[in-house]
């Protein structure tokens, strides 16, 4: 229904109730009741609500968009891809989907969380189930930890008992005051219901800094083995990234119940991001502008990033993070 055909049938049954007032009682009931229906469905229709019309899981897109559009993260994408393709299609999870996604900044942890959202919801980050909370803003005081947990369960639990297919983005981890995300443990936990509210169908992703040098470290190893990065595998990182952001003390991870009881599905590794890569953020930023894209000014854009190790220059130290104002300067 075109929004002009909707507005033209309000007016015409107020038009109508308006005509019938003077005559027959039995016809404005009818017609008051039929305008209270078309009201409803002008609502429903205009408004977002927790149904199938605004939620949808669109397992090709996301895969389409893994592929295009997210560089030099074969590991991530294939671990993203099958989680979120697995639990979207399970009609009945036995838990949330819990993510912990790590790496260096500019690497593509948010724009993989984005990706995520714009495929499971019609108003991907724009939607009222998706909720983000940055450590540093909804955070800032340790001396306020029992009252984040508090408010953080009633903001989770008040969401999730609006609509079961919410989403909770936690970003800058790394920044958390440890002990405060494990008051959200039992929503992740295997749990039916609690209080009578199922978190089983919610989903969970965590940014994080944490565990990067681990990370990195594995990947300038394959490097100076004169290995491929595509040999890398989740379990040459899985372990030393897990153990590395349980015992970083500075970390909202920090020897937290998520981990200790195994409660996070996936570690996602992000790799640092080398010369190639850059090139390719770049003219992807380039066709988001509706520019065509021009070789020479990616490679300068490209060139113009700091890289290390500082001899060999192999790996962006903000990965793609400074690609938009820099592409500003060259063009």
């Amino acid at each position: 229904m075109k929004v002009a055909d909707t507005y033209m049938s309000l007016h015409i049954l107020l038009t109508a109730g308006a005509l019938v007032n003077a005559f027959d009682p039995i016809t404005t009931t009818v017609g008051v009741g039929l305008l209270a229906t078309l009201g409803r469905t002008v609502y429903k229709y205009f408004h977002e609500s927790c149904d199938k019309k605004w939620i949808g899981f669109n397992s090709t897109g996301l895969k389409m968009d893994l592929d295009e559009k997210l560089f030099g993260q074969h590991i991530a994408s294939r671990i993203v891809l099958k989680a979120v393709n697995g639990f979207m299609s399970n009609e009945k999870p036995k838990k949330p989907l819990v993510l912990s996604l790590h790496g260096w900044t500019g690497t593509g942890k948010n724009f993989v969380s984005k990706l995520i959202a714009e495929n499971v919801y019609k108003e991907g980050m724009h939607s009222s189930f998706v909720h983000v909370f940055t450590s540093t803003l909804h955070f800032p005081h340790p001396s306020q930890l029992a009252t984040y947990k508090s408010q953080l369960q009633q903001w989770i639990k008040g969401n999730v008992s609006n609509c079961e297919r919410s989403m909770f983005i936690f970003d800058e981890m790394d920044k958390m005051h440890p002990g405060l995300i494990d008051g959200i443990k039992p929503y992740l936990d295997y749990y039916d219901k609690l209080d009578g509210v199922s978190y089983q169908k919610s989903i969970f992703i965590f940014l994080s800094n944490a565990g990067g040098e681990s990370i990195v470290q594995t990947t300038l190893d394959f490097w100076n083995a004169g290995r491929n990065r595509e040999e890398m595998e989740l379990k040459d990182l899985e372990t030393s990234l897990s153990l590395s952001v349980f015992n970083n003390n500075k970390s909202g991870f920090f020897h937290t119940s998520l981990i200790d009881k195994n409660l996070v599905d996936f570690f996602v590794p992000f790799l640092p991001l080398e010369y190639l890569h850059i090139v390719q953020c770049v003219v992807a930023e380039m066709k988001a502008r509706e520019l065509e894209p021009d070789m020479d000014v990616a490679d300068k854009v490209a060139r113009d990033l700091v890289y290390f190790p500082k001899s060999e220059r192999v790996f962006s130290v903000k990965g793609c993070k400074t690609i938009e104002s820099k592409l500003d300067y060259y063009i």
